[in-house]
């Protein structure tokens, strides 16, 4: 009996609970919107909130600390400023100019063994620039089995597509 009223309590709730949310999704609330005009954020404040400078980030703390792997961390994540936005060409890139060094309280867990609240330092960046990006480098034992046709590389013996001039497709077939 106690099973049969326990299907029944949760199939009522579940049939309460999917009503609600179907209202909620068919009528949302306007009365709100009709008071208030909508809101545009002036291009100035788009542009200076986008550009290159130090931002709120949070960052995993075995990113910072590679090497602990053995231990859990409360809270995993820490607040950190970190460079971030965007320069206004493509060929630079947004990086640290200033940095300095925070301490912070992490409890450090390690797996049904100990567990202690230990002082940690993180790096936060003070300030940021926009600078030209390093270009890649490709290492040339990487390189030697290729060819440079262009801007692509093909694997030695493979031969490029060649286009005819002449415009047709270049489909010989006959």
């Amino acid at each position: 009996m106690n099973f049969l009223l326990t299907w029944i309590h949760c199939g009522l709730a579940a049939l309460l609970y999917f009503h609600n949310a179907k209202v909620l999704q068919a009528a949302p609330a306007q009365e709100d919107a009709a008071k208030q005009p909508e809101e545009v954020i002036p291009f100035m404040t788009v542009f200076e909130r986008s550009a290159c400078r130090p931002i709120e980030t949070m960052v995993d703390v075995y990113q910072e600390y590679p090497d602990e792997v053995e231990y859990l961390f409360k809270p995993s994540c820490v607040l950190l400023m970190k460079c971030g936005g965007f320069c206004n060409d493509e060929a630079l890139e947004c990086v640290p100019i200033e940095v300095h060094n925070i301490s912070m309280e992490i409890m450090k867990l390690r797996h049904l063994q100990s567990q202690h609240i230990q002082r940690m330092s993180f790096q936060q960046h003070s300030k940021c620039q926009c600078r030209p990006k390093k270009p890649i480098r490709i290492k040339q034992e990487k390189m030697q089995n290729y060819l440079p046709i262009f801007h692509y590389y093909l694997p030695v013996g493979e031969q490029p597509i060649m286009m005819p001039s002449d415009g047709s497709s270049g489909n010989t077939q006959k």
